[in-house]
């Protein structure tokens, strides 16, 4: 059993380490390719106009890529942080819903609703839930004694 096991990592390490090895070999090849063709370009440019012009035009190539290379890193990490706060969001509201979907705080209400009964928790409910209107309407509201100036 242990067996099959290991030779499955094995056989999926040797895979990756060899996909791995081509696609390192491939990225190398098309490095020297991009430094020949950055070389033909620029003897190009050397012959027809100048050693100044050719470097210069080399620069410019290299700016335009590291231009491009810049504004498509800072456009994936926007869209990185846009995701993350997303799934921040996301995980607050499943934290808010599962706490009155668990199992314990449901039981501990039935027990306080059974210990009190319901025709005293219904009124003490609702004395609550109208000092919590007030006090919330009173958060949002600034206080008029403290945007007065003091004589």
């Amino acid at each position: 059993m242990f067996q099959r096991i290991i030779d499955g990592i094995s056989a999926s390490t040797g895979t990756t380490v060899r996909l791995t090895s081509l696609a390192a070999g491939a990225a190398f090849a098309l490095f020297i390719t991009t430094c020949f063709l950055c070389a033909a370009a620029f003897i190009s440019v050397l012959q027809k106009y100048g050693p100044v012009q050719a470097c210069l035009a080399g620069a410019g190539v290299f700016f335009l890529l590291t231009l491009t290379a810049a504004v498509s890193y800072w456009a994936y990490k926007r869209q990185l942080r846009k995701a993350a706060h997303i799934a921040a969001e996301r995980a607050a509201k499943s934290t808010s819903q599962s706490m009155l979907a668990d199992p314990m705080l449901l039981a501990t209400g039935l027990q306080i609703v059974r210990a009190i009964g319901v025709k005293r928790l219904l009124p003490i409910l609702a004395i609550g839930g109208v000092a919590l209107g007030i006090m919330a309407s009173r958060a949002g509201v600034p206080d008029e004694a403290a945007a007065e100036p003091a004589e």
